[in-house]
């Protein structure tokens, strides 16, 4: 038989997945490739500014003293209500400036041109997954030859096709890219607030490694405002393939 693609073997689609078949990237498909990215990170917006607050313990405090004050201030319960609308906005407000920021950044470097970003260098690649000759799913693997890792990223599924295991498969190219190159490792990282993205990696085979409440993206200023109203966790995952 011929060499294999870079890729590694065939491009079967995920269980579950019927008539889904994983394959790598082609030119003509930067565009859809890029709807789909752009689409899955929008829904962070909410989800960081509202699911998410569920994970900042401090911050909850911090809004529960501000309506406690407001109340004991005026003695008003509709003006309290309003506070608290008023804090829930802001968040939402950062949550949204933050992460149109970081997708600027994120469209004008990698995913502004695939072909050049993962299917020359080596050690890169990038994976469609296809349902009836349209994209409904992406992922992208990037080599770190100084520690021989590859880091799994840029994996998102259109929300019409969720459920159907395309994600799962996803994830099992990229391990399959690294099996076959003789990785030692595939890393990940994540600022995902949904319980199941983090079910997804662990049932692929990945170790939470930890989380950090520090971690600074694209796009953030630091600013006071921002430090206040938005707070994303980062969490960092890991799958040993061998010993090195």
């Amino acid at each position: 038989p011929g060499p294999q693609p870079r890729g590694g073997a065939g491009g079967a689609g995920p269980p579950g997945g019927r008539g889904v078949y994983i394959r790598e990237f082609r030119a003509a498909e930067q565009e859809a490739a890029r709807r789909i990215f752009y689409d899955g990170i929008m829904e962070r917006i909410p989800n960081t500014a509202f699911r998410g607050l569920r994970q900042h313990p401090r911050t909850q405090l911090l809004y529960a003293l501000l309506a406690v004050l407001c109340f004991a201030l005026t003695r008003s319960l509709m003006l309290t209500c309003l506070v608290l609308a008023g804090l829930l906005g802001l968040r939402y407000y950062y949550s949204r400036k933050v992460v149109l920021a970081y997708l600027d950044c994120a469209l004008h470097t990698d995913m502004a041109d695939i072909e050049q970003y993962y299917m020359k260098p080596p050690g890169s690649c990038f994976w469609v997954a296809v349902l009836d000759g349209n994209v409904v799913g992406i992922v992208a693997a990037r080599a770190h030859e100084a520690d021989n890792t590859v880091e799994l990223l840029r994996m998102s599924v259109d929300s019409r096709f969720r459920g159907k295991g395309i994600a799962k498969a996803l994830g099992r190219k990229v391990l399959e890219f690294a099996l076959v190159h003789n990785y030692s490792a595939v890393v990940l990282g994540t600022t995902a607030v949904k319980v199941a993205a983090h079910k997804l990696y662990e049932s692929l085979g990945f170790r939470h490694m930890g989380s950090s409440d520090h971690y600074v993206l694209p796009g953030m200023t630091l600013s006071l405002a921002e430090r206040l109203f938005f707070q994303v966790r980062y969490h960092r995952y890991r799958l040993q393939l061998r010993e090195e």
